[in-house]
């Protein structure tokens, strides 16, 4: 006699415990048919099974079969190379579209998802999951601070969104400075960073995202300098930025604006602040009691922050927008849509064809200098309406609907020509009598030769 294994599911398993007690005479076939949820007639024929071929008449009789479905393996493999040389890199939904469009074979995206699998073309959700490992604190306080802003609506209701500009160190998770701003742009950092540098010095480095506040987009540009007007900022005060790869690599700054968009806007709430005004002198009093609740000890006492050393007005020179511009033959230059006509004077003579540094404060005043020596000038056709498909940040894109309501509310739109209206034809109503054509201009020019001939 033959021994083996039989291998059978726990409800086959469960129902020859059932059909042992029914033949014992432990347990009635009503009772039976209850426990196993089938009907009387049901376990009767498998009581007979049962006590005549054994407990293997209980296990299904397709178990080990190939099922009647099944799918040529011939299909599988002409499918699964369909998919590696035409749609390597389409999802299992797309890919299966496109083998029922383009050659007609129709297979499910769930079979030709596991096709797929088991040929090493696509990998599973589980498989795709990315795992980001917890970096080490830094060790010492003002060693690396990160650095983001957090758009939300932090009044609610009572007034609008805008952005909190936050400072956290990453050695202790201690808030250095918190402001409100409009939107992320290089003056409102500017600001930020000036209230930064005078209550704590300066760090050693600035940790923040890819916003293009902190590095330049296209780093394969010919023009410019390879950095921004912050990174110019910073690289003059002799501190670096880094940018993070990724969300989670500044994770720290990224908790603490959830946490800070939970707490601070009930705070604020309590303290009934609806503006950024007050909201701003509201913030150190938070700052304080938040850094006592969450900071934490650094591993190392050593507070790397460095004195300033800088003069006020050449701080100033720092904290503003700094560009080139190249001086034309009529001693002027095109910035920000605007005309900018330098005077002349024994300086300005010289300067046709050389480059001047312009400086953009804060406050809206504007300088240009010639080896740091300021030139007067005059603005000609001063324009600041937004153009039309401009580009914008969708950081800023708040801010900037706000300046266009502005600007429509002041004055209707200048209307504007489209296409090319300078090339196209202009009617003057005139008719054209054949005096100008190109047959009576030929024989002009064939009378003036003769007259010309007959003179000589």
């Amino acid at each position: 006699m033959a021994v083996g294994l039989v291998i059978m599911s726990e409800r086959e398993l469960n129902r020859i415990e059932v059909l042992s007690q029914v033949t014992q005479g432990r347990m009635t076939a009503v009772t039976a048919a209850n426990v196993l949820g089938l009907s009387r007639r049901q376990v009767h024929r498998l009581l007979k099974g049962f006590q005549t071929d054994g407990p293997g008449s209980v296990r299904h009789k397709a178990r080990g079969r190939r099922s009647n479905n099944r799918i040529d393996p011939v299909v599988r493999e002409f499918a699964v190379t369909l998919v590696k040389e035409n749609y390597i890199d389409f999802g299992p939904t797309f890919a299966a579209e496109k083998l029922a469009e383009d050659h007609g074979l129709k297979v499910s995206r769930e079979t030709l998802r596991k096709w797929m699998q088991d040929a090493g073309i696509w990998l599973s959700r589980k498989q795709r999951r990315t795992f980001h490992q917890p970096r080490l604190r830094r060790e010492c306080l003002g060693e690396l601070i990160q650095i983001d802003g957090s758009d939300h609506r932090w009044f609610e209701d009572r007034g609008p969104p805008c952005t909190l500009l936050v400072f956290i160190d990453d050695a202790t998770s201690t808030l250095m400075q918190l402001r409100f701003v409009t939107s992320e742009s290089t003056f409102s950092y500017f600001e930020a960073l000036d209230l930064y540098l005078a209550a704590h010095g300066r760090p050693v480095a600035f940790y923040s995202d890819k916003h293009t506040v902190f590095r330049v987009a296209n780093q394969s540009a010919k023009s410019g300098h390879g950095m921004t007007q912050f990174g110019r900022a910073l690289n003059a005060l002799n501190i670096e930025i880094l940018c993070a790869n990724s969300s989670q690599a500044k994770g720290r700054v990224e908790r603490a604006n959830r946490t800070l968009q939970d707490r601070l806007v009930k705070e604020l709430r309590l303290a009934g602040i609806s503006d950024m005004d007050a909201a701003n002198a509201f913030l150190p009093a938070f700052t304080d009691r938040y850094n006592t609740k969450f900071a934490k000890a650094p591993r190392r006492a050593n507070n790397l922050h460095r004195p300033m050393n800088l003069e006020p007005d050449r701080l100033r020179d720092v904290f503003c927008f700094r560009d080139e511009r190249v001086v034309g033959p009529q001693l002027a230059f095109s910035y920000e849509r605007k005309r900018i006509i330098l005077a002349e004077n024994e300086l300005t003579r010289g300067l046709p064809g050389k480059y001047v540094d312009t400086y953009a404060f804060p406050d809206g005043s504007f300088d240009v200098r010639w080896k740091d020596v300021s030139i007067p000038y005059s603005v000609f056709d001063k324009d600041q309406r937004v153009t039309h498909a401009a580009i914008t940040e969708n950081k800023r894109l708040g801010a900037v609907l706000e300046h266009i309501k502005a600007e429509q509310d002041k004055a209707p739109p200048k209307k504007r020509c489209a296409g090319k209206q300078a090339t196209r034809y202009q009617p003057t109503g005139k008719r054209n009598n054949g005096w100008n054509s190109k047959l009576a201009k030929r024989a002009k020019e064939k009378a003036e030769a003769a007259s010309k001939h007959a003179a000589e």
